[in-house]
């Protein structure tokens, strides 16, 4: 990166994010913007966008500088974003922009980039892209090159018939589930009740206003989610889904309103899956081991990737895996459907599941292997959090760490994984153990660690 741009701004596969104002402008989407139009070649691109309110401004920005390098954008509006990476692919666009920050506080505003198949871009081509943009003689088109502006009508309906296609629909329509949502105020507060109500479900809303406005934390972790649980357990519901606000990330409470850690909901996916298409599975390298004892029981082999889900779906392509995603993000990977995390295609994998009514959400999440896990951020420049990480590699070389990505140490009964967020300025520290009390344990002793270096 250079150019000017601000240290806090995040450029990585997961594309660029930053904080409105301050790192994140209309003009440094619209130079990004630039640059891919040129990295796909012109032509048809897909725009989408989250219900942030900054989100009308970079959309402007963002079609703009389409127009300026001769591409024809192609507006979707509001949508979640695996229904861009759909439309991109139905409509066989060169490209796609979701203007999404996900799982990140309001303030914050960003882009994700796809290719020509679908799929985010991977480390090689989001280097390409930046080489682009770090020249400053894009080619510009003249008047008469403009292309013209289309608008999709309903662009969701390709993604829901696409899962339709995939699942038990009828199955599902004849239980009549009672099913909470929760929107935080996202995609999802547009298209989840209608998709629900589609599979015969009674819907439970709760932030469920499209307005951007987070009435909870954005991320879908247990600690987000009191008004789901409470309106699980208000509406004896059979279970409770709940989204961040790009709605590609799942997180779940059981019908006793408990939350599931954000690191089961693959595992459900996983269990239900493997137990009638057995095959290889994919997940990133800070997932929970209990996928690995799900696996296990049904033959198969858990191949593990960095963080990111373009790398999840890379190896997944490569290995033919049925089943995958990120634990550690409660997204869910069914290729089945379309090889993207898709928090819609995981509630239908959740209902069909149940739809046999053999066992509640509840019964299935206790016979699964238990782990206790807790994940810690430390603020860190990515130089300092590279040292750190090196310096640990050395440390505990002998315990042969994995080292794909950032490191994870694996003990007898615990691992424990250091690495650089990809979208934050944090060293991550995940630890997880057989019980709570070596989680907090080990999570000590390598808190410890980590502070000691960051004071050195």
């Amino acid at each position: 990166m250079s150019r000017n741009v601000k240290r806090d701004l995040k450029v990585s596969v997961s594309g660029v994010r930053g904080i409105i104002g301050e790192s994140f402008s209309p003009g440094l989407a619209a130079a990004f913007t630039a640059a891919f139009g040129q990295y796909v070649g012109g032509g048809k691109v897909i725009v989408g966008r989250d219900t942030r309110p900054t989100g009308e401004m970079i959309e402007h920005a963002v079609v703009a500088s389409l127009l300026s390098v001769g591409c024809q954008p192609v507006l979707a509006g509001m949508v979640p974003t695996p229904t861009v990476q759909i439309l991109v692919e139905k409509y066989q666009a060169n490209g796609g922009i979701v203007i999404t920050a996900s799982h990140n506080p309001v303030e914050w505003n960003a882009m994700k980039f796809i290719g020509p198949s679908g799929t985010f871009l991977n480390y090689n081509e989001s280097a390409a892209l930046q080489d682009i943009y770090n020249q400053p003689d894009f080619s510009f088109v003249g008047e008469n090159d403009y292309r013209k502006v289309k608008v999709l009508k309903n662009p969701f309906d390709a993604h829901q018939e696409l899962i339709f296609s995939r699942i038990d629909v009828e199955a599902i329509r004849r239980c009549r589930f009672r099913v909470a949502i929760d929107c935080c105020n996202g995609t999802g507060a547009i298209y989840t009740r209608p998709f629900l109500e589609a599979l015969g479900c009674e819907v439970f809303a709760v932030n469920d206003k499209p307005d951007g406005v987070f009435a909870r934390g954005p991320e879908p972790t247990p600690e987000n989610l009191k008004a789901l649980s409470a309106a699980v357990i208000e509406n004896r519901c059979h279970i409770g889904f709940a989204q961040d606000p790009d709605a590609d990330r799942i997180g779940i409470v059981r019908c006793n309103g408990e939350p599931v850690s954000e690191q089961y909901a693959l595992v459900l996916a996983a269990e239900h899956v493997l137990s009638e298409t057995p095959g290889p599975v994919v997940a990133n390298i800070q997932t929970t081991k209990a996928l690995e004892d799900v696996a296990a029981t049904y033959g198969c082999e858990v191949i593990y990737s960095q963080v990111g889900e373009i790398n999840v779906t890379e190896k997944m392509l490569q290995t033919n895996a049925v089943i995958g995603g990120e634990g550690s993000s409660g997204g869910v990977i069914y290729p089945t459907v379309y090889p993207c995390r898709d928090s819609f295609t995981a509630m239908a994998l959740m209902l069909e599941m149940l739809s046999p009514g053999h066992e509640t959400i509840d019964e299935i999440v206790a016979s699964l292997p238990q782990y206790s896990g807790v994940t810690r951020k430390y603020a860190c420049s990515a130089a300092n959090a590279r040292n750190i990480v090196s310096e640990l590699r050395q440390r505990y070389r002998e315990e042969e760490p994995i080292t794909i990505d950032g490191i994870r140490i694996n003990f007898a009964s615990s691992w424990v994984l250091i690495r650089p967020s990809n979208t934050e300025a944090v060293l991550r520290l995940t630890v997880e153990a057989t019980s709570k009390k070596e989680t907090e344990a080990v999570m000590a002793r390598f808190h410890q660690e980590i502070t000691g270096l960051l004071q050195s």
